[in-house]
């Protein structure tokens, strides 16, 4: 491998529930869209089967159990597979054990050519925000950043994160790439996360669920991913080899 030929694309792990799954396959549909060869890894084996990657991509998608050693080591056999990208949904409760992984590989795997960029989910939550600073205080500058800023609420109140000193700090220092998600209606969210639906099939008229075939839906699909792909598009340097 040569120098910047690998990107690893990871979720920052700690608080579940913020919407880095969702972020994720959204990120893996924008890949699709645009031709770019990916591997996807599940590394989230603390989620149920209805809200992991593996859901959503079945066949394509490799678990992961970050718990090992070995399985931590999978990440550098896929590395060498060919593939110069590798998207991976990190769990909830993988923070300390990748971060003890990335402190003792990565030196070796930055060596080879690979890249990472760490990707951390934004609620108006407080603890969505102090957990992507805990990751970031182990990580350093030693990966690239993404905040998504998902509104989980009509009217989300993002203030804690875009005000309060460590934030600041944090943007400062490491000057991140920040994107939003906007707030999405429990009629469409909903029935594709139970149904493990993307984005995309609804959009494109490919989803065999009678109540996601309503015109509302599909409209309201194809606007969420063309402003969701937009977003992508702007920071895809931060997605790329």
């Amino acid at each position: 491998m040569t120098a910047s030929t690998k990107r690893v694309v990871f979720t920052m792990g700690g608080k579940g529930g913020v919407g880095k799954t969702g972020v994720v396959v959204a990120l893996a549909e924008w890949f699709q869209a645009n031709e770019i060869p990916v591997t996807l890894l599940d590394l989230d084996t603390e989620n149920k089967a209805r809200g992991s990657l593996k859901h959503f991509f079945n066949g394509t998608v490799t678990k992961v159990d970050v718990h090992t050693p070995a399985g931590l080591d999978a990440f550098v056999d896929h590395l060498d597979n060919g593939t110069p990208i590798i998207l991976a949904d990190m769990g909830a409760g993988a923070g300390q054990v990748a971060a003890g992984w990335f402190d003792s590989m990565y030196e070796d795997v930055a060596a080879t050519g690979v890249r990472f960029t760490a990707v951390g989910i934004v609620t108006p939550d407080p603890a969505s925000v102090e957990s992507v600073l805990a990751w970031a205080n182990r990580l350093q500058e030693r990966v690239e950043y993404v905040i998504v800023e998902n509104a989980t609420s009509a009217l989300a109140d993002f203030t804690y994160w875009r005000s309060t000193k460590q934030a600041n700090q944090f943007r400062q220092v490491f000057t991140p790439a920040i994107l939003q998600m906007e707030f999405r209606l429990a009629e469409l969210e909903n029935p594709l996360r139970q149904h493990g639906i993307q984005l995309g099939q609804v959009a494109d008229r490919k989803t065999a669920v009678d109540e996601l075939k309503r015109a509302s839906l599909i409209m309201r699909a194809q606007s969420y991913r063309r402003r969701l792909f937009s977003e992508f598009d702007r920071t895809r340097e931060a997605f790329l080899p």
